[in-house]
């Protein structure tokens, strides 16, 4: 029989080689990228094979599991550290909003009341559907933000693959992103300057190896910040700050408006009816002519998903 030295040592090797995937960002495939999504678990829970090394009296097992613990946690905190403050701009402000439709099945309503009430100005809409778009409409979005770019899902693909935007500013261009939901793309003119925005929705690396794939090949598409136009990529990326590939994207030159403010901690995505896991699915990352002034995160009814609310400020 092991003895409680060895015992605690093994009790610590899962958070040891948790802590190195997430330090080296080597997580691959299936299941280890979906996982990772749970390091904030991972490191609040660092502390169970800390306690028993300390309980079994061995010495190297506290070290390994406090070491795995100060690894996860590190990370993790930084995210409620507001960053170096980002450019002010001294032009106009926009403010834009992600919403994820639950495969169309959120009221409409209570996407049109988040909209009026936090006075949008761009919403980017995921898992968008033709009953759920007609909806919208019925209810009133159009009047609130008459300019529109709306992707229908794709011959084959399930109806709810369909993305949008949705402004008060006009749109003069219009595109698309690759990827294996729909993302449009637009160019709104912001008081005779451009700005780009894409609604973004990377496919969950959930259930298989082929998710992962097509999800690393999502994140993959996104454009590269410019220096040259305001940008700004907002919805459901289905990846977390611990996932190596999200973190490519922001070491590419994208900021995370939440983590610019402090708030890279805050919950995007939980089940519909459970309180728990609560993970970060969903961002606006800008550019780097786009300053950040403030986030909130609004529940909208019938979304697994809250609103993300970015106040953004573009260059003068």
């Amino acid at each position: 029989m092991p003895s409680p030295r060895r015992t605690a040592t093994a009790a610590a090797l899962p958070w040891a080689a948790w802590a190195v995937l997430r330090a080296t960002g080597t997580e691959r495939g299936f299941p280890l990228v979906p996982a990772i999504s749970f390091t904030p678990y991972a490191a609040l829970t660092a502390v169970l094979p800390l306690g028993l090394a300390l309980r079994a009296g061995s010495r190297p097992a506290a070290v390994l599991a406090g070491a795995a613990g100060i690894a996860l946690a590190a990370p993790v905190l930084s995210r409620a550290r507001p960053a170096a403050p980002l450019p002010a701009g001294g032009g106009r402000r926009v403010r834009v909003a992600t919403v994820s439709l639950r495969r169309g099945h959120v009221p409409a309503a209570g996407v049109v009341d988040l909209v009026r009430a936090a006075d949008v100005d761009v919403l980017a809409v995921a898992e968008l559907t033709p009953g759920s778009e007609a909806l919208l409409r019925a209810a009133g979005l159009d009047r609130l933000l008459p300019e529109e770019h709306v992707l229908p899902a794709r011959p084959g693909a399930v109806l709810s693959a369909s993305g949008a935007l949705w402004s008060r500013l006009p749109i003069t261009g219009r595109g698309a992103v690759p990827g294996e939901f729909e993302q449009p793309s637009a160019v709104l003119d912001v008081g005779g300057r451009p700005l780009e925005v894409v609604a973004v929705h990377s496919a969950p690396p959930a259930v298989s190896p082929r998710a992962v794939r097509r999800w690393a090949a999502d994140l993959a598409a996104l454009p590269s910040p410019s220096a040259a136009v305001p940008q700004v990529l907002a919805g459901d990326f289905n990846a977390t700050a611990d996932h190596a590939a999200f973190r490519s994207l922001l070491a590419a030159g994208w900021t995370d408006a939440a983590q610019a403010t402090g708030q890279g901690l805050a919950w995007t995505w939980r089940p519909l009816r459970l309180k728990v896991p609560r993970l970060t699915l969903d961002h606006v990352l800008v550019g780097p002519r786009v300053g950040v002034t403030a986030v909130r995160f609004v529940p909208v009814p019938g979304s697994d998903h809250r609103s993300v609310v970015a106040d953004l400020a573009l260059p003068g």
